[in-house]
């Protein structure tokens, strides 16, 4: 994908105000991860270090699947991106 700035995304994930995932939603948002995953290198397409770093840290910080869609499409200043959220692209940096 990209080389993101990990810590820098986490400090605007944190400001954001959102429902985190409980305890069993991010265990089991991590098996459909690893699942996902899985298939990417089934593929051939293997996350890089730093994605698989990203993915690790929206776990973490407890981010539902689909907002961690819609921060991903901001980060790559994709079209279809909520520009209403907190998220700089990675471009503008």
């Amino acid at each position: 994908m990209s080389d993101f700035d990990i810590e820098t995304i986490r400090r605007q994930v944190r400001a954001m105000d959102f429902a985190r995932g409980t305890p069993a939603e991010v265990a089991m948002w991590h098996e459909d991860m690893a699942g996902s995953r899985a298939n990417l290198v089934i593929e051939n397409m293997i996350p890089s270090p730093n994605d698989d770093a990203f993915f690790a840290m929206m776990l973490d910080e407890g981010v539902p699947p689909p907002l961690v869609s819609q921060i991903l499409l901001q980060l790559l200043d994709h079209p279809d991106a909520d520009r209403l959220l907190p998220v700089t692209p990675i471009a503008a940096r």
